[in-house]
């Protein structure tokens, strides 16, 4: 995909999220920026097992995952991303959280590569996933496909969707949704 698609697709996304925020009756109250120990896990935001993720519900979860942080600093943030049962883990997702320079710093499925600089590993295609997430990171916002395996499917190579968020100017945050099989 070109720059020029890659943009026009993500404008599109955007704008897909901001209706769909637009258009959805509110039930509770907006996000507060008071600290919290962590943020509860809603029916909503729960995905009944062997459906898909939608892409909304995905920015919406990254994005929550980025408030907690900035909100309750980055040690506690990292604490809470690594906990297995923690609140950041919500059926087929989970948040993973990289410094600039492609090093893990959170991860609650893959914790034997906290500390490990993945910058230059590539998924079942070749494809250098971390530093095509961590590029996206550095612009803000962006979503990232490659092709990785998936636990819950007998460890099978599927097609991932990837959102991350930028937290600061030292580190960044991501997810993910499966898309199939490769």
């Amino acid at each position: 995909m070109n720059a020029r698609a890659f943009s026009f697709f993500l404008v599109m996304i955007v704008l897909f999220v901001a209706a769909m925020g637009c258009t959805q009756a509110g039930t509770g109250t907006p996000s507060a920026a008071a600290p919290s120990p962590a943020p509860s896990v809603t029916q909503a935001a729960i995905t009944p097992a062997g459906s898909l993720t939608p892409n909304a519900t995905l920015v919406a979860f990254v994005k929550e995952a980025v408030a907690y942080a900035k909100t309750n600093g980055k040690e506690a943030a990292l604490a809470e991303f690594d906990k297995t049962n923690g609140s950041f883990v919500r059926g087929e997702l989970y948040l993973y959280a990289y410094d600039f320079n492609g090093t893990t710093i959170a991860h609650p499925f893959n914790p034997e590569k906290i500390g490990i600089n993945r910058l230059n590993e590539t998924d079942a295609h070749g494809n250098y996933f971390i530093k095509d997430l961590r590029d996206a990171a550095e612009n803000g916002t962006g979503f990232v496909e490659f092709y990785y395996i998936n636990p819950a499917h007998n460890r099978t190579v599927e097609k991932k969707l990837g959102y991350v968020e930028k937290v600061d100017d030292t580190w960044w945050l991501g997810s993910g949704i499966y898309q199939g099989s490769a």
